[in-house]
């Protein structure tokens, strides 16, 4: 533009509030938690320092046309979306991709993405010591990590992929997959793969280890009587009773979903306000698991 002098890219402020979240979030559950070896952590959608918008954060599991449909209608600034919004690199942004058109109406909102993942998973208070809490209930169980993160800062020291926990007394699984149940939000069904013979009303844990999502592979090798999972193939299904061990999944997002509703959230809100006094935590009314198991007797 003649007559303006130097202009171009470098002069966009990028959004304080969005710094502010940012830093909450790595404060909480430090970047260096992430296994990058795949995943894809941090902020992946900036946005610019713009008047009129308000100080709010939308949390969500997945992040979705509908959630961020949801997140304009609440005007949000910035939304923390625990799943990878863009996981492999993108070589166009068009409106023929679903999740690319969700990318594109976000940025004209002027919309940010935080994404932490594993970052979660892996934090000494995160998602799998709570699903390892819930396992235990009121029982004591001695704890330790899957996998451990080699990379994690003393702040936030042990930290590792996975929990495991053994009791000092056989505890009922019966127990434990109502207690799942009702810990997860009230599941009505719970996918169970038995040893062949065992009876899931008289059978009894020992040990056992957790891992929310697609958590099989960092259980696997675990030497316990229980596996507990969102996901996991036939296969691995096959080979968990093939060794004697009851494996368990509740379907990916159900075994994550509550961890970011009842504990994330709070816990970044109380965070971000010793910066931002007046920012605000919400919900989308959106996020959900995407399956619903029907009753076909139902389907007239």
């Amino acid at each position: 533009m003649a007559g303006t002098g130097a202009w171009g890219a470098w002069q966009v402020q990028p959004s304080k509030f969005t710094k502010a979240v940012v830093d909450a979030m790595r404060t909480l559950f430090p970047e260096e938690l992430a296994d990058r070896s795949w995943d894809n952590v941090g902020l992946l959608v900036g946005n610019s320092e713009a008047e009129g918008k308000q100080p709010k954060v939308l949390v969500t599991n997945d992040l979705t046309w509908q959630v961020a449909t949801d997140a304009i209608q609440q005007h949000v600034s910035v939304i923390v979306s625990y799943h990878p919004f863009i996981f492999s690199g993108l070589k166009s942004i068009t409106n023929d991709d679903p999740q690319q058109a969700t990318l594109l109406r976000l940025a004209q909102a002027g919309i940010a993405v935080y994404c932490p993942h594993t970052a979660v998973d892996a934090a000494p208070k995160g998602l799998n010591t709570w699903l390892a809490d819930i396992v235990s209930g009121t029982h004591a169980s001695r704890r330790s990590v899957a996998v451990p993160c080699l990379t994690s800062p003393e702040s936030h020291s042990p930290a590792g992929y996975g929990a495991l926990g053994h009791f000092d007394a056989p505890v009922s699984l019966a127990e434990i997959l109502k207690r799942l149940a009702l810990e997860l939000g009230g599941l009505k069904h719970i996918m169970v793969a038995s040893p062949v013979g065992a009876d899931i009303q008289t059978a009894t844990v020992r040990s056992f280890g957790v891992c929310a999502g697609s958590g099989y592979d960092v259980l696997k090798k675990a030497d316990v009587d229980l596996l507990v999972t969102g996901e996991t193939s036939h296969h691995s299904a096959l080979r968990a009773i093939q060794q004697g061990r009851t494996l368990v999944q509740v379907f990916h997002s159900n075994s994550e979903r509550g961890y970011l509703q009842g504990v994330l959230r709070p816990m970044l809100e109380e965070e971000l306000r010793t910066a931002v006094p007046e920012a605000q935590v919400v919900l989308s009314q959106f996020d959900k698991d995407p399956f619903t198991i029907w009753n076909v007797d139902d389907l007239d």
